[in-house]
Parts: structure tokens; sequence; C-alpha cells
């Protein structure tokens, strides 16, 4: 093939190749770019025409990459790393200067204590960063971080992550939770009567929160009644307004909703966690990356920072040392705190 003329390729068309190749999906590339779908199949036809190679191929299930695509991504994805560090400015990062867009994995709450004071800091400055807040659901956390799909995750885990670099924001442990006025909110929890009650949960294959708590029941014979799937604390917390369901949640996340919820313990064990911040640590130099970071630990910090493993909101805590007791076991995993 003849040589090609450089001048036909721009650094723009090289991130939505990028984005074609990491979302197989021209809407999908589109809304990572913040771009319009028209401008992302006009540059993608510019992809064609430079490398002489439909790139992509449309299926039922969304573009498939050719094999000259597959072939060009690394060397792409080295090339815009590699231009990354060479426009960083030298020194300190200037977000009143900068058009980044971040991409932050986290669950709902985590949302609520960061994005509005991060957004007024955005605003003060006068600054064009772009946030993408994810769930982080959506695929291995350490793998997306490892190839820079994502640049931080704001999530619960048990255990540290391996080959991740991280901070830990605060710990907790998980309660029972219904609404106020509940039948069962004037009574101590059992495990019959916890199985019993129709539960609100997040999703299998989301948390490890479900695995270890069906587990620790199994163990002693038990099994609960799971009824509703939910993605979000948001959604848990609204049904639990409307009707006689109940749930296992984040004491955090119980107590933001305390004038409306019944707390109480577990009446069986489960392990705490640990809500922490965590990158790849190749970006461990990147000044954008490390301002981004001291954000989320400044606005946690001003979080209220009541200490955890205490006394639960309206629970004798003699209650607590008389339940009966199941091992469950630590696993490591994200569990959306």
């Amino acid at each position: 093939m003849a040589n090609r003329d450089i001048r036909s390729l721009d650094v723009g068309m090289l991130r939505t190749f990028d984005a074609l190749v990491q979302e197989r999906s021209v809407s999908r590339a589109a809304a990572r770019l913040f771009l319009s779908q028209p401008a992302v199949s006009a540059t993608l036809n510019r992809l064609r025409d430079t490398f002489g190679d439909p790139l992509f191929t449309r299926t039922s299930h969304g573009m498939e990459p050719t094999a000259r695509a597959l072939a060009l991504a690394p060397l792409v994805d080295k090339v815009l790393a590699n231009i990354a560090t060479l426009l960083e400015p030298e020194g300190a990062f200037d977000p009143a200067q900068s058009d980044r867009i971040f991409r932050i994995a986290g669950s709902d709450h985590a949302s609520h204590l960061l994005l509005p004071e991060l957004s007024r800091r955005l605003l003060a400055c006068g600054s064009e960063i772009r946030i993408v807040w994810e769930p982080p659901g959506g695929g291995s956390l350490r793998d997306r971080l490892h190839k820079g799909e994502l640049d931080l995750g704001v999530v619960a885990r048990i255990q540290p992550p391996l080959d991740l670099a991280v901070v830990v924001l605060y710990a907790d442990h998980y309660v029972y939770a219904m609404r106020r006025h509940h039948p069962l909110a004037g009574q101590t929890a059992t495990l019959d009567t916890f199985c019993a009650t129709p539960q609100i949960f997040l999703g299998y294959g989301t948390s490890t929160l479900e695995d270890l708590i069906d587990g620790a029941l199994a163990r002693s014979g038990h099994r609960r009644h799971t009824q509703i799937a939910l993605s979000t604390f948001g959604q848990i917390i609204d049904l639990l307004r409307e009707g006689d369901c109940a749930a296992v949640m984040p004491w955090r996340v119980a107590q933001a909703h305390r004038n409306e919820l019944h707390i109480q313990a577990l009446p069986f064990d489960l392990p705490g966690y640990k809500h922490i911040m965590c990158w790849d640590p190749r970006t461990d130099a990147d000044a954008g990356n490390a301002w981004m970071r001291d954000q989320i630990l400044d606005i946690y910090g001003a979080c209220d920072d009541t200490p955890h493993g205490g006394n639960f909101t309206g629970v004798d805590p003699q209650r607590r040392t008389g339940r009966r007791r199941l091992n469950a076991q630590s696993a490591n995993g994200t569990l959306r705190g």
C-alpha cells in the first residue's frame, strides 16, 4: 500500500477510533466523546479513507472491528497516551485551562457525596472539564482502569484490590433497613423474620454482598426471600418507602434516610468494608488524575466523619451482642457502597 500523508490524520480521529474500539457502537462512542452521532460517523468515514480499510463492520451485535482495526488498536492507544503526556503542562494541573474528560465509576450514593461540590468547584474556576460518572458493575473495574477506560473508581471493597493504587475514604458496615412504619419495625430481627420478609437487593453479578448474605444464610440452613433486584441504592430507598420489603445496605446510606427508615442490626454477622478510591498506578504521575484525586479526598474529608462500627441509630447496643452469629467469609470484590 502506498504511503499516506500523515496530515490526513489528527488526534480527534484517533480518539474516535479508540472510542469505537472500546464501545463497538457509534452512539456509545459519541456519548463517550461528547459528540453527536453524525460527527462520529463522519470521522469514521475519514478514518476508513485514511487507512484504506472498513475498520468496523455493522453486525447484529454492534460495530465489530476488522483485523486491521484490531492490529491498530494498541498502537493508537500508545499514541494517545504519549500525546496526553506531551500536552500535560509542566507543574501543577490547572482545571481552569483544561477540557479533559474524567471517567469515574462509583455508586449513586458516592455520586451524591461528590458531584454537587465537585460541580461547584469546576463552575467557580470556569473549567471546561467534563465528568462521566458510571456504575461500577459494567465489567472488571481493574481491567477498565488498566485499559484507561476509567480514570478512577470510588467503590466499596471488603479487601483492597490487587494491582491498583488505593486510598481508603472511610470504613463502614451493613445494617438491616425497612420503612419506619413497617409492621416489623418494632421487633428485633431474627433469622426467621429476616428470611421471611421480601428483600430488595442489588442485582446479582454486580456485587459480592448478595453472595455473602446468601452464603451465610445457607450455612445455617436458611434462605431469604429475594423479590426485587435493582441497580442503585436510590431505587432501593424509593421502594422501601412505599411497601413492606426490607433491604441490607451500608450504614451510611441508611443514615442519609434515617427519618424515613427503621434501621437495626442484622441477625447474623457480615464483614465490614472499606469505601475506597482506586486507580491504575501507571497514572500516579498524571497531574490531572492527581488533581482529581485530591479533590475527591478533600470533599470526602469535609463529609460527616461520624465513627462507624459503633451503635446503630435506634438500636440498643446490648441487642447486638445477643444476636445469633453466622460466619460470613470475607471475599475480594466490589460491594457498591
